[in-house]
């Protein structure tokens, strides 16, 4: 049981952010949350999450630009980030997995139960 797990979940669209944080409450993981890439790095370096769930297309930083940056940082280098998207080009994909993220997750082809289970195997909780 992920019991007290932190998930720091980033998103420009608030309704996103709110249904998967009433999911993954009920899944016994904390949540904080950030609405743009600039706020992203802040809290994860305040918080330091046990995983991060990222989004690309975001106001002021974006999430590609997030990940290298989280990936660049020694504090943070080692937190795993899933991508969260509605980016469906096999260029973002790989670009995704080159600057590390643990797994890449499009929106719309993915159930929430889904997600959830995506994130228990990247921090190894089932």
């Amino acid at each position: 049981m992920p019991e007290g797990k932190t998930v720091l979940l980033v998103d420009d669209d608030l309704t996103l952010r709110e249904m998967y944080e009433e999911r993954m409450k009920a899944e016994g993981f904390n949540i904080i949350q950030a609405s743009n890439g600039e706020e992203a790095l802040k809290k994860a370096a305040e918080a330091k999450p046990h995983i991060i769930l990222l989004d690309i297309m975001m106001p002021k930083v974006n999430g590609f630009d997030v990940l290298k940056d989280l990936k660049n940082n020694p504090e943070l280098k080692d937190i795993p980030v899933i991508i969260l998207t509605a980016l469906i080009q096999d260029v973002d994909r790989v670009q995704g997995k080159k600057l590390g993220a643990a797994d890449y997750i499009v929106k719309s082809e993915t159930m929430p139960g889904e997600v959830i289970v995506k994130i228990k195997n990247a921090i190894g909780t089932k």
